[in-house]
């Protein structure tokens, strides 16, 4: 069975500013995918370029096998159907001027499904959120921001889709209501069948709800693989200084934190060979040459010095 979303070389530029530099990867029916990496290394335009939202100036991404990179929005319109972008301020996101029940049956509107009991429908949406119903006659400034949040997933499931892009969907939320957003998440996808690219820094989540995993830097991907894979013997220097990083609740546990050196290094000019040598902890002389991905047993690393190898 061919994946629901099949990414290779995807390439964003925005002026002199290259972002994306070649990002290949897949995602198969019912998985979810986690795409993690620090501010700036151009997690968002991914999926903003796989949605038609950002541009994309070569490569391919095929959704349920169909290309859909450079479609015209007139021929992308009916396809928006099954794809569905969560965004990552939920407040911000939801037009202040509208009650949630417009908010969240407006995609009807919008493909002109005209035979929708709007009311029943925004009752199922709120119902698969656990929203009471009564939240329809609601305006977003009346929600908290787990509320909003769960609006967006209510909006994002109306027209049913079968892949999810979600940017950061906990963001600025308490770590009580991120857990009961991502078990919320975990359940729809199980009942509704649901593929999901889930955009995060906060390993937390990943490791809550992901299948398979792909860090990035600098606009490209330096490692690839299974969630548990990654997290239990991680192969890029720079994945492992991600994970030496992350929050631990035992207090009583024995860190081992792992400075990075300097800053990432501009997109404008970028380093030749690897480009995370200047700030890797066990660069050699090799690092000058240009690392490619190589995969072992389903665990890729752009890498000439992998760790756990």
């Amino acid at each position: 069975m061919s994946p629901i979303l099949d990414v290779k070389d995807l390439q964003t530029s925005f002026g002199a500013v290259n972002v994306l530099a070649g990002v290949s990867f897949a995602v198969e029916q019912g998985e979810t995918y986690a795409m993690v990496g620090e501010s700036g290394s151009g997690k968002t335009t991914v999926i903003r370029a796989i949605a038609g939202l950002a541009p994309a100036q070569a490569g391919s991404v095929k959704f349920d096998g169909q290309e859909i990179r450079g479609m015209s929005e007139k021929n992308l319109r009916p396809l928006r159907k099954d794809i569905a972008m969560m965004f990552q301020d939920p407040t911000g996101s939801l037009s202040p001027r509208l009650t949630i029940r417009n908010l969240i049956t407006e995609p009807y509107k919008i493909q002109g499904m005209k035979d929708r009991d709007l009311d029943a429908e925004a009752k199922r949406l709120l119902e698969l959120v656990n929203l009471p119903a009564h939240f329809a006659d609601r305006y977003p400034y009346q929600l908290s921001g787990g509320q909003a949040r769960r609006v967006g997933v209510a909006r994002a499931l109306a027209l049913e889709p079968k892949l999810i892009l979600a940017d950061e969907p906990t963001a600025g939320l308490d770590v009580s209501v991120q857990g009961e957003l991502l078990n919320l998440l975990n359940d729809l996808r199980e009942r509704l069948g649901l593929s999901m690219v889930i955009i995060t820094h906060n390993l937390n989540v990943v490791r809550h709800v992901a299948d398979r995993m792909g860090i990035l830097y600098l606009g490209r991907l330096v490692e690839e693989g299974t969630t548990e894979a990654i997290f239990d013997e991680p192969r890029h220097p720079y994945t492992n200084c991600l994970l030496s990083a992350n929050p631990e609740p035992d207090p009583d546990a024995r860190l081992e934190r792992i400075a990075l050196k300097g800053e990432p290094p501009s997109l404008i000019k970028r380093p030749s060979g690897c480009e995370f040598r200047d700030r890797c902890p066990v660069a050699s002389d090799i690092c000058t040459q240009v690392p490619q991905f190589e995969v072992t047993d389903g665990h890729a690393v752009r890498c000439l010095t992998p760790l756990h190898l």
